[in-house]
């Protein structure tokens, strides 16, 4: 695997700090102006979901697209820490009996195994939610507009159309409905309902905030769909190659459940190749921004060649 340049290794860590710190805050017992009050055991199992864990890619491309486009500052890291706290309910729900049924995430208990199932599901409910709040409020971007296109862009991104349809399709694939043989075609809406909408939305949000004229805001969009694809596609020869200790969640899942993937359909050299083909495709979509698009030009080449 190649290096990535200290750069980009130093931005990655940086934004992971910022991020970390800031869902630090969001996520802290103090009601906020408006609530009521934060039940200790609802935050402190939020808090187990969300804190403490993951490299933070999404609200870095969300830091990273904005910085592209001018925009830095507590705008941009709030939206990013809308995305993360969305993601993380997307995990905790993800990871229920009755869904994917794992012990283990990012090398600790699952959040229903180290409270209950039903303080799982009122986290996730919470962590969603919050994730609107951030957007909608006027610390995150002074233009009611802007608000509003992030909270619309996250809604369909995160909804029926975007990764909880996929998540149905996921469950589908499984043979839950009745039998099921997924095509190369099915497995790659699949896969860019459930995975690639959140990753391609991360992106666009740094669009979003840079008010970006419709051709920046389609080429960032195309980046962001490609990188997710190619995370998607990493995350399966993962799953087939990495142990549990390695990737700290339980692997060989969709083997176990007969799911199609890509590593089945093209093989392993081809979902490699695959990969090679949609890293270039993203670096392409970056070619009009030139040499300050690099950092999203590695990030692209970092999901693909990640170890863990």
């Amino acid at each position: 695997m190649m290096p990535s340049t200290p750069t980009f290794t130093t931005r990655l860590s940086e934004a992971a700090r910022t991020v970390e710190a800031s869902l630090e805050a969001l996520l802290s017992d103090k009601a906020a102006p408006g609530e009521i009050a934060r039940p200790p055991r609802l935050m402190a199992a939020m808090r187990h979901a969300v804190l403490g864990g993951g490299k933070r890619l999404r609200p870095f491309l969300t830091i990273e697209a904005a910085r592209l486009l001018g925009v830095e500052g507590q705008g941009a890291l709030r939206a990013g820490c809308a995305v993360e706290l969305l993601h993380c309910y997307s995990l905790v729900h993800d990871d229920l009996p009755s869904m994917d049924d794992d012990d283990l995430r990012r090398g600790r208990p699952t959040v229903h195994k180290a409270y209950d199932e039903a303080t799982a599901i009122l986290v996730g409910d919470a962590l969603q939610t919050l994730a609107f709040e951030v957007l909608a409020e006027p610390a995150t971007a002074a233009d009611p507009a802007v608000r509003s296109d992030l909270v619309l862009g996250l809604a369909r991104a995160s909804g029926l159309g975007g990764m909880v349809g996929g998540q149905l399709l996921d469950l589908s694939a499984e043979g839950r409905y009745g039998p099921a043989e997924l095509g190369e075609a099915d497995v790659r809406l699949l896969q860019m309902m459930k995975t690639g909408a959140i990753l391609a939305f991360s992106v666009e949000a740094g669009a979003i905030l840079g008010k970006a004229d419709g051709s920046v805001r389609r080429s960032l969009v195309d980046y962001g769909r490609a990188l997710g694809a190619a995370f998607q596609v990493a995350d399966d020869i993962l799953d087939r190659e990495a142990s549990a200790e390695t990737l700290g969640k339980r692997t060989g899942k969709d083997q176990e459940k007969g799911k199609a993937t890509l590593v089945d359909l093209l093989g392993m050299d081809g979902a490699r190749r695959e990969c090679g083909q949609l890293v270039d495709r993203a670096h392409a979509s970056l070619d009009r921004f030139g040499p300050e698009a690099d950092t999203l030009r590695e990030a692209v080449r970092f999901v693909v060649e990640r170890q863990v």
